[in-house]
């Protein structure tokens, strides 16, 4: 499923600071893998509306340079709605759509890392299959208006083959356990934007 576009946030959002997060024990993640998302409980007769997440972003610029130089940026997520959300996930990704057969992801020769507050540290994301991307440690619920605010950085190799475009993005994304049509599933919002790489 492609990742919804998100418009950057005011000049504002760059003096908000990330959250203070910790790891919490692995016995309270919840099964989300488990759980159908609420657009695959869907049905003919009507249609999931997700409007919990507003989503803010400031950093990204419309291009980056192949290399090692990072690129800083902050993503809020807010709770729009009226419920407290539960079993809230926080995660983030490096990488690009893949439109037709053949093309490449970027997402292996990218790096990308969290700035973890109780360690004063970057910390790097990368999933089992090399891509850039994982889980964040974040808070378990959301109440209303609550939000959290994360600092990442992702660079892009210059080994990068560039023989194809790139329509290439980097978000936080925020998951949580919601409740329609008598089932429990998965939704989720997005904070983040695209970009394009460049040689230098």
């Amino acid at each position: 499923m492609k990742l919804r576009r998100v418009l950057s946030a005011s000049a504002a959002t760059a003096a908000l600071l990330p959250v203070a997060v910790a790891a919490a024990p692995a016995s309270q993640a919840a099964p989300a893998a488990e759980i159908p998302t609420c657009y695959d409980v869907d049905t003919a007769y009507g249609e999931y509306h997700n409007n919990t997440f507003v989503g803010r972003s400031f950093g990204i610029p419309k291009s980056i340079t192949l290399g090692t130089q990072w690129t800083t940026y902050t993503a809020t997520l807010t709770n729009a709605s009226a419920k407290e959300l539960k079993s809230f996930e926080l995660s983030a990704k490096l990488g690009s759509y893949i439109y037709n057969e053949g093309e490449r992801d970027l997402s292996p020769y990218g790096d990308l890392q969290y700035w973890d507050t109780s360690q004063n540290a970057w910390k790097t994301l990368r999933q089992a299959e090399g891509n850039a991307g994982g889980t964040i440690p974040g808070p378990k619920t959301l109440k209303p208006r609550e939000s959290v605010h994360v600092q990442l950085r992702f660079r892009v190799g210059e080994d990068l083959p560039m023989n194809q475009t790139y329509d290439a993005f980097t978000y936080l994304t925020g998951t949580f356990v919601d409740r329609y049509r008598d089932t429990d599933c998965t939704a989720h919002g997005d904070a983040g934007g695209t970009f394009s790489p460049r040689k230098g």
